[in-house]
């Protein structure tokens, strides 16, 4: 069942209850009302009736004509009847034949006073005192004129609540289209979005209502869908490169080789040559091997208690070896007293990798006498490890892509390496529930800070 018909029956339902509920009372309290109220009068009616039959031999002649007036203004379809004290009837006047039932009488001489229907005629009967003895007065009534009106204001209610129904059906429909048109509008533009052009947004995401919100929301998706496809194919795009130059480079080696015979030095110097290009594949693949291995499930990841300081001390030992003309300074911010407020939760293996990769590339892009500082700050919850260069630095629109694999800027080209460095480094600290971020000027230098969760982080006061 399509939410459009789901929402018209639901608000159909819901006015048709409250409709229901509302007729239903009308018509009850206002026949509650009637009931009651002609009862009153049949009781005058006794009452009268039981002075002018009763009293007129007790009264004075002017109290008996005013009586007598009383007991002429004559209810519709109107039958009094007299018993006396031993049940003989004295008086009865009406044109209806209406039948007492014994047992009426006996309950009046128990109770006092009864009100009894007879389908639309009331009846009422009272006790009267007169002369020292006990008589039993029974008016009864049809109330014509009430009863028409009601039978007409449950033929009002009866149709008034049918012509309501359809217009809640009819307004039910118009209400659901209203309501749902902005979602149809979303699923109208989300439709027309492909692959190809994922720039498109939705137009709904203005407003503070939930459909604003489902626009955003959905925006925001695009948005990380497109850098996603943007970073799948700059990815794709470099990595094809990168392994391409090699790859074409030991072939044209082959290649001129094999055209004529050669000295065996010259055999050499290619076989050295395409030894150099094979360890630059080599260390592409295991770049490669290292950022899957870097995006796997930190479950499967083995964690141990590492200190940070000594964890930067040991990646400047590799990061020489790679790069031997770097030299780097580690400082601390704030030395902390306590040693434990140095320890970290991680993969050592991993985290050698990311912070040498961090360094060998500060140093790379520094010149050929690179100076680097290394920071360690201790913070309540985190530890921060800044590298600082004085390099040639990046443009505001190649810092944004730092971290997209196979990605490299325009002024390093000439610079040997892959561009899997920083984001190999950025799924490795991520992998252990911290952050990386790159700051840049071009041609003043790089700074990347790394932040990670200490294993005993406390707020102090």
């Amino acid at each position: 069942m399509k939410i459009k018909t789901k929402l018209t029956l639901q608000f159909t339902a819901i006015f048709t209850c409250i409709l229901l509920i509302f007729c239903v009372s009308v018509y009850y309290f206002s026949a509650l009302y009637r009931k009651n109220d002609f009862y009153g009068r049949i009781l005058n009616r006794a009452f009268a009736t039981a002075h002018y039959v009763l009293d007129a031999d007790t009264v004075s002649q002017q109290q008996h004509a005013l009586d007598q007036r009383l007991y002429f203004q004559m209810l519709p379809r109107e039958v009094v009847k007299v018993y006396d004290q031993n049940q003989n009837l004295v008086f009865t006047e009406g044109e209806d034949n209406v039948q007492i039932p014994p047992k009426l009488l006996q309950q009046l001489k128990t109770d006092g006073e009864v009100r009894m229907e007879f389908g639309d005629r009331q009846m009422v009967g009272i006790q009267y005192l007169h002369r020292g003895q006990i008589h039993y007065v029974l008016a009864s009534s049809m109330d014509l004129y009430n009863l028409n009106k009601l039978q007409h204001l449950r033929t009002l209610l009866f149709t008034g609540f049918f012509i309501a129904l359809i217009i809640v059906i009819l307004c039910g429909i118009a209400f659901s289209r209203a309501a749902l048109n902005p979602f149809l509008q979303v699923v109208s533009e989300v439709e027309k979005i492909n692959a190809t052009d994922l720039h498109q947004r939705l137009t709904q995401a203005d407003g503070e209502d939930e459909v604003s919100h489902l626009a955003k929301t959905f925006n925001n998706l695009l948005d990380r869908l497109e850098t996603a496809f943007e970073a799948q194919r700059t990815f794709v795009s470099n990595a094809s490169h990168e392994l391409r130059t090699p790859l074409t480079a030991i072939i044209g080696e082959l290649q001129v080789a094999l055209m004529s015979k050669r000295q065996p030095d010259e055999y050499e110097r290619v076989l050295k040559s395409i030894l150099e290009d094979a360890q630059l594949l080599a260390q592409l693949s295991n770049g490669l091997l290292q950022m899957v291995q870097a995006s796997t499930d930190s479950s499967k990841v083995q964690m141990t208690d590492l200190r940070l300081d000594e964890l930067v001390w040991q990646a400047c030992g590799e990061a020489r070896k790679r790069q031997p003309k770097m030299k780097v300074e580690v400082e601390f911010a704030n030395m902390p007293e306590d040693e434990n407020e140095l320890l970290i939760k991680g993969n050592e293996a991993l985290l050698l990798i990311a912070t040498v990769n961090v360094l060998e590339n500060a140093a790379k892009f520094s010149g050929e006498n690179p100076m680097i500082s290394a920071s360690i700050e201790v913070k309540p919850r985190t530890l921060l490890l800044k590298v600082q260069d004085r390099g040639i630095g990046m443009a505001p629109e190649d810092v944004r892509k730092v971290f997209v694999p196979f990605f490299r800027a325009e002024n390093v080209r000439d610079i040997s390496g892959h561009g899997i460095g920083l984001p190999l480094a950025e799924k490795i600290i991520q992998l252990h529930r911290g952050s990386i971020a790159v700051h840049s000027q071009l041609n003043q230098g790089t700074e990347v800070t790394i932040t990670l969760p200490k294993l005993y982080g406390v707020y102090k006061l």
